[in-house]
């Protein structure tokens, strides 16, 4: 009964995190545009090993370096500054009109990229640290009490909520996309782009505010 407690609320507040607009769904959707419903799974593939590393991590006492200001700090400038060349990219693409509406699904070393890119889109993000940091560390703590059943319970979990959230959101993207026009495509992406420079610019704020502290 502990163990069916863990997996379903580790599932709801995996959910409660998924939904929350930031730089995973703004490049999840600006990628399903380009590649098709594959992207949001491929994303969270990235994301989900680099969790996997911070729960190990984490059962092996890393939480208080998660809770150092100083590398929240670091990890929020460097995430700003990833976020920056992300949403230029974007951006400059959208306005040159490189941006393409067919979906290449065949495209050389797409799964390999996209992956790592959940990987980096993830990890640029402080607030995904302070996270794990605080919430994600206790859920650590609460499962251990059952041992490596418990951790791998909770893990399933949370990964099954970020794969269930961004495959939808993958699908509702392509399958819009056929009532999109180039016009709209481009300014979606455009409007992706500016959100991550608009976090950009938050992630910068906030890693100096925690250098400050």
């Amino acid at each position: 009964m502990e163990l069916i407690f863990i997996f379903f609320t580790a599932l709801f507040i995996g959910f409660s995190g998924a939904v929350v607009p930031g730089p995973l769904l703004s490049v999840t959707v600006n990628e399903s545009l380009r590649r098709g419903i594959s992207a949001g799974p491929l994303l969270i593939v990235g994301h989900a090993l680099l969790e996997i590393v911070i729960i190990a991590g984490l059962v092996y006492g890393l939480s208080q370096i998660l809770e150092s200001p100083l590398v929240v700090g670091i990890l929020g400038v460097w995430g700003g500054v990833v976020l920056l060349w992300l949403g230029y990219g974007i951006i400059k693409e959208s306005r040159d009109g490189t941006l393409q509406l067919e979906i290449d699904q065949n495209k050389k070393g797409y799964g390999l990229n996209i992956i790592f890119a959940g990987v980096v889109v993830s990890l640029s993000n402080p607030y995904f640290i302070i996270w794990w940091g605080s919430i994600g560390a206790g859920y650590v703590v609460m499962s251990l009490q059952y041992g490596l059943v418990g951790i791998i319970v909770f893990s399933l979990g949370h990964i099954l909520a970020d794969f269930s959230w961004y495959t939808l959101v993958s699908w509702l993207v392509v399958h819009g996309k056929k009532r999109v026009s180039a016009r709209v495509y481009q300014g979606v992406t455009a409007a992706c782009g500016v959100f991550l420079v608009g976090m950009a610019v938050f992630f910068l704020y906030s890693g100096f505010i925690f250098f400050l502290a």
